[in-house]
């Protein structure tokens, strides 16, 4: 039952820690490379520090050591993953060209991973893999 609880907690951390940082990078509605970078730093840094993810590790990782990599963490269960591969999309959207592949890249892997966890087809999921394969 503790363990239960333990998990549990991490979901909804992970979860709300996921959506402040995406509401902080896609609300503002700036497009400024500089303030999005400084802004994209200091978020990297809050979720390096509450969970111990470090995105920068993670964007280097290829298709299978990203599984590998986000099962280390029990708070990361299919809408918190979804959650990060949005943030990342919206970064590789908003940002320089030269970095923009790798987030894109790295966003496509992991709402491939949400369907391959989830059994059910998501329509929106489904839009954002297109957009993103577009864009590349």
């Amino acid at each position: 039952m503790e363990q239960k609880d333990y998990l549990l907690r991490e979901i909804e951390k992970i979860g709300l820690l996921l959506r402040y940082i995406f509401s902080k990078i896609a609300g503002n509605g700036e497009n400024y490379a500089l303030t999005m970078e400084s802004q994209w730093a200091e978020e990297k840094g809050l979720l390096l520090h509450e969970t111990g993810f470090d995105v920068d590790l993670f964007l280097s990782l290829n298709g299978s050591e990203i599984e590998q990599y986000i099962s280390k963490f029990p708070g990361f269960n299919a809408p918190n993953i979804e959650l990060l591969a949005d943030i990342l999309k919206t970064m590789g959207m908003k940002t320089e060209p030269e970095k923009s592949k790798e987030y894109l890249e790295s966003a496509l892997k992991l709402y491939e991973f949400c369907n391959s966890l989830d059994k059910t087809f998501l329509f929106d999921r489904g839009s954002k893999i297109s957009e993103i394969k577009n864009v590349l």
